[in-house]
């Protein structure tokens, strides 16, 4: 865990500076630390750092959501949990950056991979929400489940992609608590409409 975590900050800084394609597995290992043979041991690929820095955000979602008793099913374990995922977002700002800036980078094989992995954090939101519904909380249908749950998804990345111009307005928790606000204004007595785009 510690050589993956010096490899995904290594690969990260020099993904930012120079771009995918123009950084060498060499300047990899030694930004991370150790030999360009050591760094072999652990990738096969530049590619297979992309696997990491994907594979390394969605555990740590996984890990502090999985923290959470879900069970509760409240509107306010969801506002944790959304607080969790944001806080995260902007611990990882620059690994979700240069995931997203460089995921065109993947081959045909490797991209179903990454998406896999982005519906799988969504779903963890899909539960969070679903759980509210089941205890009464929310009165919504399951495609609306489904959308907040996408809605929430990328508002916590828009921390980072949009960071040059929200830092100059906001901390990221009044960030935190704007958008948690925004969504929670939408969804908090929400009644099931019929269809998907019926009147409240």
């Amino acid at each position: 865990m510690k050589r993956r975590d010096q490899m995904i900050r290594g690969a990260v800084a020099l993904f930012k500076k120079k771009g995918f394609h123009r950084t060498t597995t060499r300047e990899i290992a030694s930004a991370a630390g150790f030999s360009i043979g050591t760094l072999y041991e652990y990738i096969r690929t530049k590619e297979d750092i992309l696997y990491l820095v994907c594979d390394s955000i969605y555990d740590q979602v996984r890990d502090r959501l999985q923290g959470m008793d879900t069970s509760q099913g409240t509107l306010e374990s969801l506002r944790l949990g959304i607080a969790y995922y944001f806080k995260i977002m902007d611990e990882m700002q620059d690994e979700v950056l240069v995931m997203y800036q460089e995921v065109k980078s993947l081959t045909k094989d490797a991209l179903p991979y990454v998406l896999k992995k982005e519906l799988e954090m969504v779903g963890m939101f899909e539960t969070l929400i679903m759980r509210c519904q089941e205890n009464g909380e929310l009165d919504i249908d399951s495609h609306h489940v489904h959308m907040l749950a996408h809605n929430i998804f990328v508002q916590g990345q828009m921390w980072g992609f949009r960071r040059w111009a929200l830092r100059k307005q906001w901390t990221i928790e009044e960030y935190i608590s704007i958008q948690t606000d925004l969504l929670f204004s939408g969804i908090k007595g929400y009644k099931t409409t019929v269809g998907t785009g019926g009147e409240r």
